[in-house]
Formats: C-alpha cells, sequence, structure tokens
C-alpha cells in the first residue's frame, strides 16, 4: 500500500519482504531517473511484524527516508530488529500531515511480534491508519491488523470513501479445521486476527463506504473467486481488491 497527494510523492504504508517485486510491478513507485533517485519518501508503519518491516531492509538506499509509527514498535525497529541501522533514515512519531495528506492513528491492539515477545515497552503496538486528502476531501482507512473491533473504530472509519479491513483468516478455526489440518493450531486468535465472518456483520449494509479485505492468509477460502466465502463478501457489499489496484479519492 502507498499513498500520494499528486502522484509524485509517494508514503509507503507498511513493507514487506517482497517490497521489491511490488516497487517494480508499479510505474508510479519505480526508481529514477537518477541513480539514487525514488518516489519514495518514507513509510508508515503499522506495527513491527517481520510481514510489514523486513521490505524496509529494501530501501536502504533511499536518502532521507523517514519512518513513522506507534512508539513500541519504531522502538523494536531500532533494537530488537535493528533494520535502521541499513540506511540512513529518521524515525519518528505518526504525523499530523505527509506530503499534503493528514495522518491520524487509532491504537486497535498491544499484540508483539515473536521477537519482541519480552519487550517492557508499553504499546499500542499495532495502529490503523486514517488518510485524508484535504484538496479533494477523500478519506482512505487502513486496518490490516485488528484482533478484534476495537472501541473507538466505528468514529474512526466514519466518512470514510474506503476502508481496507484485516482480512486475513476467514473463520475463527480456519488454520486448525480439517480443511487445513496440520497448517495451525488453536493459537490462531493469539495472532491478533479478526475472522471475517465476525467482522463482515458490521460490515454489511453500510452506505456511503466502500469496504474491502486486505492480507488474505494463504489458507483464506475467500482467495478463490469462485468459492462460496467469496461470494458472501460480495454479497455483503465488500470485495477483494486484486494486487496493483488503484483507488482515487
Amino acid at each position: 500500500m502507498a499513498v500520494s497527494a499528486d502522484g509524485r510523492e509517494w508514503y509507503l504504508i507498511n513493507a514487506s519482504p517482497d517490497i521489491r517485486a511490488q516497487i517494480l510491478a508499479s510505474a508510479e513507485l519505480r526508481a529514477g531517473p537518477g541513480p539514487r533517485e525514488t518516489p519514495l519518501r518514507g513509510a508508515l508503519v503499522t506495527d513491527a511484524e517481520l510481514d510489514h518491516t523486513l521490505g524496509l531492509v529494501m530501501l536502504r538506499e533511499a536518502p532521507s527516508f523517514g519512518v513513522w509509527g506507534p512508539g513500541a514498535a519504531l522502538h523494536a525497529l531500532r533494537g530488537a530488529l535493528p533494520v535502521g541501522r541499513y540506511g540512513d533514515w529518521t524515525f519518528s512519531a505518526v504525523p499530523p500531515e505527509i506530503g499534503g495528506l493528514r495522518v491520524s492513528a487509532l491504537p486497535v491492539s498491544d499484540k508483539k511480534p515473536k521477537y519482541a515477545r519480552d519487550s517492557t515497552v508499553d504499546g499500542p503496538w499495532v495502529v490503523a491508519y486514517r488518510i485524508e486528502d484535504p484538496s479533494t476531501g477523500g478519506v482512505f482507512v487502513y486496518a490490516p491488523c485488528l484482533a478484534t473491533w476495537p472501541p473507538g473504530f466505528d468514529e474512526f472509519v466514519a466518512g470514510a470513501d474506503h476502508v481496507l479491513l484485516d482480512g486475513t483468516f476467514y473463520a475463527a478455526d480456519e488454520m486448525s479445521g480439517a480443511t487445513h489440518a496440520g497448517v495451525g493450531s488453536q493459537a490462531q486468535r493469539a495472532m491478533g486476527h479478526v475472522p471475517i465472518t465476525e467482522s463482515l456483520a458490521r460490515v454489511r449494509n453500510r452506505p456511503g463506504t466502500r469496504w474491502a479485505y486486505t492480507h488474505l492468509n494463504n489458507t483464506n477460502p475467500a482467495l478463490a473467486p469462485d468459492s462460496p466465502e467469496h461470494q458472501e463478501i460480495l454479497a455483503a457489499g465488500a470485495h477483494l481488491p486484486l494486487d496493483g489496484t488503484l483507488l482515487t479519492l
């Protein structure tokens, strides 16, 4: 996920390990025209999980690159997982504005990454982001990690044009059920992802906002377009955007 107010300067929201492939597949994000130039100006991180931060190392040559996020996550990225030592970056709290876009964050979880499970740093460890373009009035909410439907989240998404929600698992027993036996365990809940079966009831019949699911695990049956799970999501008025989807607000 990347956002931009002008189509020239872009800001990532998280950086997964395959960030290089994602950048090469998106013309707007490719490096150039100079050998050290990039349209990427920084990254907002929702948390410090490996899947959301290891890609930062691939951007180590980017000049004047900012990394913003919840304090606990930034502490982990400077200590337990010191990705910050590989680049000339600044680490700081979430600012009210980046590149002409207004930014606000909502704490949604205190789940720590495994590598920082012994950390004594107070949370929040995980946040959701609300991005607003003051020039168009467009509002976008990104919440790829929701342990529950947290207090204040309804107010946080109010008036949003698009909301991308945590769609990691379709059901609470997905990884331990008969379909995917041996893939996971009953500890799935501890991973910090509310199942779609629970959030879909809150999404259903809420006009004015385009709801979508992201961050789908490879065990999620909704990945198959012809599955009943996929069709149920569509019937509720939500959708499952493909890689490369462009939202204009």
